[in-house]
């Protein structure tokens, strides 16, 4: 996500925390660099809006043109718009990463007011990216592995999402996540701009749920939407690329980093099965 700065330093978030209270009361609020000062010059940070992997019309029949030319032309620039609006206020929170700010702003579950408008423009940003045109069929290789490992089966994972998807009470977000201390991926729901990286899961596909992403094409029926999102949108492709990234970071345990990504030597390509040494 782009930022302007003007600035080369900011306030750590135990920083940040400490000087909370005087950010609240807005008293002698201090400056970028966690400095009080009496008068700091105002700093803004903007943030951009940015377009889908794809053209507008690209995701039709499926999701038309006309749902993605009102949920992100306004809907999410609507949120952008706010963040902006409300950091052009409050210096403090300026130079922190989006996803840094959404953490430090969730503030162990007493949302600060700018963190919805964060939340939503990274929750967008990340289900635009969790669809492609041509999408949805079934994920491959290690990542199959890895769903069949911790949800039964394929089909099971689904039965499961859908199902997530359509108890889910009012508006939010469903995910399907790796669990960082369980080293397992598993499903998530969260309500209105509620993002899982707040608790350090590491998502890799996530359905938006609120009924402007699907009414203008589905009506009332969620569960057309979530079904046609699992067979036609979702990119198994985009989620793989993600776990390899979550890999990278820690150790799932078996099955590994599927072998299309893999060197030949580390693939075995080719080459007889590998036999585990007891």
């Amino acid at each position: 996500m782009g930022m302007q700065c003007h600035a080369n330093t900011r306030p750590t978030a135990l920083a940040f925390s400490n000087m909370l209270p005087d950010v609240l009361n807005h008293r002698n609020p201090p400056d970028v660099r966690g400095n009080r000062v009496n008068g700091a010059p105002k700093i803004v940070a903007y943030y951009g809006l940015r377009t889908p992997p794809y053209k507008l019309d690209a995701l039709e029949p499926y999701m038309s043109k006309r749902t993605l030319e009102f949920h992100w032309g306004e809907h999410h620039r609507g949120y952008v718009e706010a963040l902006n609006m409300h950091l052009g206020k409050n210096d403090i929170l300026y130079g922190y990463t989006l996803e840094e700010l959404i953490k430090v702003t969730y503030n162990h579950g007493n949302p600060l007011r700018e963190f919805s408008d964060a939340a939503q423009v990274w929750n967008h940003d990340f289900f635009w990216e969790s669809m492609q045109p041509g999408g949805g069929d079934s994920p491959k290789l290690g990542l199959l592995a890895q769903i069949e490992k911790d949800f039964g089966s394929f089909t099971n994972f689904k039965e499961k999402f859908t199902e997530a998807a359509l108890t889910l009470f009012g508006s939010g977000w469903v995910w399907l996540v790796v669990k960082r201390n369980e080293k397992r991926l598993a499903l998530v729901k969260t309500a209105n701009a509620i993002s899982p990286i707040v608790w350090d899961d590491i998502p890799l596909i996530c359905l938006d749920m609120w009924e402007h992403a699907y009414y203008l094409d589905y009506k009332n029926d969620r569960a057309e939407y979530v079904n046609t999102f699992l067979n036609h949108l979702v990119s198994w492709d985009k989620a793989t690329l993600r776990i390899i990234k979550a890999h990278a970071f820690m150790n799932l345990g078996e099955p590994k980093i599927p072998g299309e990504f893999l060197a030949p030597e580390e693939a075995n390509v080719g080459g007889e099965p590998k036999i585990p040494v007891a």
